[in-house]
């Protein structure tokens, strides 16, 4: 039995369907929700600044004394 024009056009439409479907693949990935962190930038700035801070004021009266060390072990050499 002969497909009347209708049908043809119906079967067209839904092989172009189904070939859209296959091109697409399988689900669409939703997007990546951006998280944000519950602490503020500033607060880490702040806190980041306390610890590091404390080590180079640290250094910074450490480095001193080291030369000092070296400056008068290196006199007692040339003496």
């Amino acid at each position: 039995m002969a497909q009347t024009p209708q049908q043809r056009k119906a079967n067209e439409r839904y092989a172009k369907h189904e070939a859209a479907k296959r091109g697409k693949g399988g689900a669409i990935p939703k997007p990546k929700q951006h998280t944000r962190s519950p602490v503020s930038t500033g607060w880490i700035v702040i806190l980041a600044f306390v610890v590091c801070g404390g080590i180079f004021l640290e250094l910074l009266g450490v480095v001193p004394r080291l030369w000092s060390a070296l400056v008068s072990n290196f006199n007692l050499l040339l003496q």
